[in-house]
């Protein structure tokens, strides 16, 4: 009994997981009325996604939220390489201590710190820019363990072929380690990418014009009440918005599964 009770749960599970995304495709394939009362043989329409694309600016979101999240990316794959390289490899006094606190910082929300990132921002002058959005996460305590523990499972003999052949500290770490670790950064990369692509607290107050706001916050305020409530309409400019992470996870399905096992991610 047991052996079919698991995968149809876990089946149950998926469906209702899965359940709001297939809601949101169906309402944006039919009008209002058929959508709600779910009447299977209504006809499919696109006007739906013509009538949210026309409503507001998606071209300028898509790419305000393109260019946070590949900024964000590779300020971290920087700071978290040669931060993880540091705990892992190298001896400075105090190593263990300040790792320790770098953990702690995982148990700090994001939003316990909004106030001070507002203060810092606008003190910058990063008030309603990209940067200002992306600053707070590029130094991130979780990629800096990940990397730190992908780092420290490097064979040793490698470090000391490489340093025989002449290499120096970051050619040891350009040369042996970074390659050893690019099923670790394909796996963070992924997480980076879908988090950073559907944030929308922060970038919600830091911003305030056309030319910054992301996509997440730009579905907001084209859904805003009152704007005027279609659920048709707002489903396509849901799906729109997905859409790109929906593909990308569907292309690269398997080697999104595979990093993330050889990562060592549960």
């Amino acid at each position: 009994m047991m052996r079919y009770l698991e995968p149809f749960l876990a089946i149950v599970l998926a469906i209702l997981w899965i359940s709001p995304l297939l809601f949101a495709l169906w309402a944006a394939l039919h009008d209002v009325s058929d959508a709600v009362n779910f009447r299977l043989l209504a006809p499919l329409t696109l006007d739906n996604f013509v009538t949210a694309w026309n409503g507001t600016p998606w071209l300028r979101y898509f790419l305000n939220s393109f260019l946070l999240v590949t900024m964000i990316l590779i300020g971290q794959f920087f700071l978290t390489t040669l931060a993880g390289y540091a705990f892992a490899q190298v001896q400075f006094k105090g190593r263990e201590v300040l790792f320790i606190l770098v953990l702690l910082q995982l148990f700090i929300l994001p939003e316990v710190l909004i106030v001070e990132n507002y203060r810092v921002a606008a003190t910058l002058g990063l008030f309603d820019t990209i940067l200002g959005i992306g600053a707070p996460y590029m130094a991130s305590a979780f990629g800096i363990f990940l990397m730190r523990q992908a780092f420290k499972s490097v064979p040793k003999e490698l470090d000391e072929a490489a340093r025989v052949e002449g290499c120096g500290l970051l050619g040891v770490l350009w040369r042996v380690y970074i390659p050893a670790a690019r099923p670790t950064y394909i796996a963070y990369a992924l997480v980076s990418v879908s988090t950073h692509w559907n944030n929308f607290l922060w970038p919600l107050i830091v911003t305030n014009s056309e030319s910054t706001r992301p996509l997440t916050v730009g579905l907001s305020l084209f859904g805003a009440p009152e704007n005027g409530v279609d659920i048709s309409v707002i489903s396509a400019a849901t799906v729109m918005v997905i859409a790109p992470l929906l593909i990308l996870f569907l292309v690269f399905q398997r080697r999104f599964v595979q990093a993330f096992l050889t990562a060592g991610i549960k």
